[in-house]
């Protein structure tokens, strides 16, 4: 096994590009600014046009911050699920937080119409987005830790978290059948995803929920090694399964869940960057990985919402659709390719 400083240029080689990248989102929209200009403000100076400093200080910025904070904790949370259950088709939202965070979100924008206007008052506040996919995201996590406490099978947790997303995205489809068609829409909106529109006080809760969750994978990434020997070896190392599983399934749910609330459902990148991360990591040890999925996690962000930008127009696309789009089709890749995707 490696250690991580034989992998010291391959992490300068992916700061240096995440810090280009980063500047080069912050350029792209429909009002181009030079890359100097945005340098200049990034440094504390100020812009030769007010206009451009306020659209890279209010708009640009937190929306490129708000980008990496998701890539990253995505991706981590992808990795975390593809050790805890040794399955590379696992994803951060296997859990069920995706559907539970839909499920919030359906019952106060759909459920407004068919409740009345009690639900529908809630929707002028502009947190009321948030704290509904945080509650529903919150209340699957409770349900899933409390089947985590009675079953020990992983494998019967990873079924059971996929139950749960099949009841609350049966409960999603019944309360669409009963909306109207502006709820609906205003539903299918939100489950496009964003990472626009963010304010600082959102920025500074999510980036305290990310860093959480990287400072407890970072402490369980000793656990992490032994569980992708197996359960009995880990259990002779003195690993404590149960203890080592409820820890991974928290740090999970508060990535997954805080990045849904804040940004709506992304697909792609918990599943894939893990696999995409381990064509230039060949090493299985949790602390050169967790870094690393880090960086090619917020790179792989980036790259895909400058993509959904269309620089220079107006439209911006679903992100989650880029997500997707570009994602799937570099799994496929990999997969012919026949590469190491397994643990």
């Amino acid at each position: 096994m490696k250690s991580p400083r034989s992998y010291s240029r391959i992490f300068l080689l992916l700061v240096i590009v995440l810090a280009i990248v980063f500047c080069v989102n912050i350029s792209l929209g429909s009002v181009g600014i030079p890359l100097s200009e945005i340098l200049s403000v990034l440094t504390g100076g100020e812009a030769s046009k007010s206009s451009w400093q306020y659209i890279v200080l209010d708009y640009r910025l937190p929306k490129a911050l708000t980008t990496v904070l998701v890539g990253s904790g995505l991706a981590i949370s992808g990795l975390l699920m593809q050790t805890l259950f040794r399955n590379p088709l696992a994803g951060p939202f296997v859990l069920g937080l995706s559907s539970g965070a839909s499920l919030g979100v359906a019952i106060l924008i759909l459920g407004a119409g068919i409740f009345g206007t009690a639900l529908g008052s809630l929707l002028t506040s502009p947190w009321s987005l948030v704290i509904a996919s945080a509650l529903g995201s919150f209340l699957v996590l409770l349900a899933v830790l409390a089947v985590t406490l009675r079953v020990k099978d992983t494998m019967a947790i990873l079924i059971i978290g996929l139950m749960f997303g099949s009841v609350t995205a049966a409960v999603v489809a019944v309360l669409s059948y009963f909306s109207n068609a502006e709820k609906l829409q205003q539903y299918v909106f939100w489950s496009f995803g964003s990472l626009g529109n963010q304010s600082w006080s959102g920025i500074a809760i999510l980036a305290t929920c990310t860093l959480l969750g990287i400072f407890l994978a970072f402490v369980s990434s000793k656990s992490l090694n032994a569980l992708l020997l197996g359960e009995n070896y880990a259990r002779s190392l003195g690993v404590r399964l149960k203890r080592t599983t409820l820890v991974i399934i928290i740090t999970t749910s508060v990535l997954a869940g805080a990045i849904t609330a804040f940004a709506g459902p992304i697909a792609f990148i918990g599943l894939a960057v893990p696999h995409i991360t381990r064509q230039w990591i060949t090493s299985s040890d949790h602390r050169i990985l967790i870094p690393a999925v880090l960086l090619v996690g917020s790179i792989t962000m980036l790259i895909c919402d400058a993509v959904a930008q269309l620089p220079y127009l107006e439209y911006t696309l679903p992100i989650n659709a880029i997500t997707s789009l570009i994602g799937a089709p570099v799994v496929i890749w990999l997969l012919v390719r026949k590469r190491k995707l397994l643990f």
